[in-house]
């Protein structure tokens, strides 16, 4: 995971973190990062202006990912970041003296209590103890309310794919239209569903579009850790007190129409009240965890371990291995072909 933070509430290398009630007042407009710190705002839009109109989107999303870099080079210099990033942070407690986001025991007791008051605080790992920082506690939390979305997403997903529910159109072909894709073998969807399990259509996956895949989410994932995206929606990053699961929006960040944000793209939460918000938090948590469960125990079935509930189902068995991304056929990426020659080399055999 790309951990981008900020230990500053400053953007201007050599200034002092500011201890303060301070929130930066930033908004969006039109293709525009307007920031409350002008000089980088001024640093970034200078170069975005002055690319021609294809690259700007690029130009703005490896700027705004530059002025967080520099960013987090100040905080190891303040003593609030380090390479490793947390759960490692050294804690400063910028941000929190404000915050009302758990940021102890205490709260965190509160917290499971009122997300499963028949369980309540179960810890046995011992995480949040007494001594535990607030930028831990806001990393973990925020890391459960990630996986929690994925795992739902791929809970869906699997049961989707394993009833061979498919788009009709294909995955790839020649297009007549443009010389890029000429010679491309057409692979409908249809054909990736025939492959077998779920993780026998990830393997059957052409190369290019595993690549594509992987590469979209770590664009996501760098939008979504930046700490200047996040100052321009209002918010902080989550170890410095802002809100865990928060995701900035697309809008008004690079120059060119991005019609939904990735989260609630439709905005069926923007009319809730507070109370309707803090109740639906909870279940999404709840329903992240009892996600990951599930999912888990799909992925183990399918390898022909005993799952109770699951193991009779009749779910396709999968033979290759769910912790390798990519196989002996995706060869032409470096160092695949030496990799792939590992796997199934470790662990144990059923």
């Amino acid at each position: 995971m790309l951990s981008l933070h900020s230990a500053s509430l400053s953007l201007v290398n050599g200034l002092a973190p500011v201890h303060t009630n301070f929130r930066a007042s930033t908004l969006s407009m039109k293709s525009e990062i307007v920031l409350a710190d002008k000089e980088v705002e001024a640093k970034i839009m200078a170069v975005v202006n002055a690319e021609p109109a294809k690259t700007k989107s690029a130009a703005m999303c490896s700027q705004i990912g530059a002025a967080n870099l520099d960013r987090i080079r100040m905080d190891e210099m303040d003593g609030g970041c380090n390479p490793q990033g947390p759960p490692f942070t050294p804690p400063t407690g910028l941000g929190w003296d404000v915050s009302t986001e758990p940021k102890n025991k205490e709260d965190m007791i509160a917290l499971a209590n009122a997300l499963n008051p028949a369980v309540g605080f179960y810890d046995p790992l011992g995480i949040v103890t007494e001594d535990t920082a607030p930028e831990t506690i806001g990393w973990f939390r925020h890391a459960e309310i990630k996986h929690g979305r994925v795992a739902m997403a791929g809970f869906v997903g699997y049961i989707v794919h394993a009833n061979g529910i498919t788009f009709p159109w294909n995955l790839q072909t020649s297009l007549p239209w443009t010389q890029v894709t000429s010679g491309l073998d057409t692979i409908a969807f249809s054909d990736i569903t025939a492959a077998g399990s779920p993780g026998d259509m990830w393997d059957a996956l052409p190369t290019a579009a595993k690549v594509q895949i992987l590469l979209v989410v770590g664009f996501l994932e760098m939008h979504g850790e930046n700490s200047v995206a996040l100052e321009a929606d209002g918010q902080k990053h989550y170890v410095r007190g802002g809100k865990p699961g928060y995701y900035p929006s697309f809008k008004g960040r690079y120059p060119h129409p991005v019609p939904l944000d990735l989260w609630d793209p439709f905005g069926f939460t923007k009319k809730l009240s507070a109370e309707r918000k803090e109740k639906a938090l909870l279940a999404e948590v709840n329903n992240g965890r009892l996600a990951m469960v599930g999912l888990f125990g799909l992925l183990s079935a399918s390898k022909g371990l005993i799952v109770p509930g699951l193991d009779g189902l009749g779910l396709a068995k999968y033979g290759g291995e769910y912790m390798a991304p990519f196989t002996a056929a995706d060869s032409i990426l470096p160092f695949v072909e030496s990799m792939a020659q590992n796997i199934g080399g470790y662990g144990y055999t059923l």
